[in-house]
């Protein structure tokens, strides 16, 4: 029985000070684990991935680097790093599917890693013991790619698209080393979150999600324009937040929205997760989270901070489970087991 009904404070951890003598800014700020803080080594890249070379010129700054707003660059960027850092040695996406930034999704899970490790005297469990479940896994699988590969966790990854779903499978059955730590469940009701997905009886270490950010095609269309005015391309066609489809990019509701329905439905499997936690791009989506999550009366919340170039974005992870409890599945299902 959970007596304590209090939220706890937010808690930052791990942000890292700038240093402009490390080298490109929009990596210094990347988890001190991330393979990807040094930048991009394209002759390296190239090398584990000739199929990059045709996509690499020099910049204004008359270093190596792709054009950003071609998605055929990004992606074939990603396969390179997927490849070259990852063991991902066959990946593809659908046309018009969201083409994620690796160093991004990296971060939040080594982040996730540390959250873990708090319950195990820093040391990071890894493994087939941890399970992970993604939510909103896309049809690229990035997170259960990047995560059972540097930590060799198990990921089981759902998504309300079909066609998501068929292509992450590909992607697995194409690589035989995530072959027995990854698996997909479509969630057929768009309304349910967790329900449906998981199993009576199953438990999950940590939930990760990397929520819909916008409310509609026309908000997302909007920042996509704002996003490239910024970066100095005017392009009409430039490819919105790296691809995209409906469900991966835009809900009712938008980010705040989504994820206050995460909140409240995770009262439904509160004891069959230690962790749930939510990737969180608007800063004025907090005070809607922490309002639900005070709601439901969640034991304990920390939010994470991620800097990536100009951009900050946070993790918010809660558990309805007391130190007691956290301690009995810590050494329930992590000790003395392969």
């Amino acid at each position: 029985m959970i007596n304590n009904t209090d939220l706890r404070s937010e808690k930052i951890m791990h942000k890292m000070p700038s240093d402009p003598k490390q080298a490109p800014a929009e990596k210094e700020n990347l988890h001190p684990r991330n393979s990807h803080r040094a930048g991009y080594d394209f002759k390296q890249l190239c090398k584990s991935s000739p199929q990059l070379k045709v996509f690499v010129s020099l910049n204004q700054y008359n270093d190596e680097s792709i054009d950003f707003s071609n998605p055929d660059a990004v992606k074939a960027l990603n396969k390179a790093l997927l490849k070259q850092y990852y063991d991902v040695a066959d990946w593809d996406i659908p046309e018009g599917y969201l083409c994620p930034p690796i160093p991004g999704r990296a971060d939040y899970l080594h982040y996730a890693a540390d959250l873990l490790g708090e319950l195990n005297n820093g040391a990071i469990p890894r493994g087939k013991k941890i399970n992970v479940l993604d939510i909103g896994v896309g049809a690229n699988s990035v997170y259960p790619l990047i995560g059972a590969s540097v930590y060799g966790w198990r990921f089981v990854g759902t998504d309300i698209d079909p066609a998501a779903i068929r292509a992450a499978k590909d992607i697995v059955s194409a690589n035989k080393a995530f072959q027995d730590k990854i698996i997909f469940r479509l969630q057929t009701n768009k309304a349910n979150i967790f329900k449906g997905v998981i199993k009576q009886g199953e438990g999950f270490d940590i939930t990760i999600c990397n929520p819909p950010f916008h409310a509609s095609l026309q908000e997302a269309q909007l920042s996509a324009a704002t996003k490239w005015k910024k970066l100095g391309i005017a392009k009409q066609n430039a490819a919105l937040n790296f691809g995209g489809q409906k469900s991966e990019l835009w809900c009712y509701g938008g980010e705040a929205g989504f994820i206050r329905r995460m909140v409240e439905q995770s009262v439904m499997v509160a004891k069959q997760c230690l962790w749930f936690s939510t990737l969180v791009s608007k800063k004025d989506t907090l005070p809607v989270i922490y309002k639900a999550l005070k709601a439901i009366k969640a034991l304990d919340v920390k939010t994470i901070s991620m800097t990536h170039g100009q951009k900050t974005s946070r993790i918010v992870a809660w558990t309805f489970l007391t130190p007691a409890e956290q301690a009995e599945w810590r050494d329930t299902f992590w000790k003395d087991k392969a």
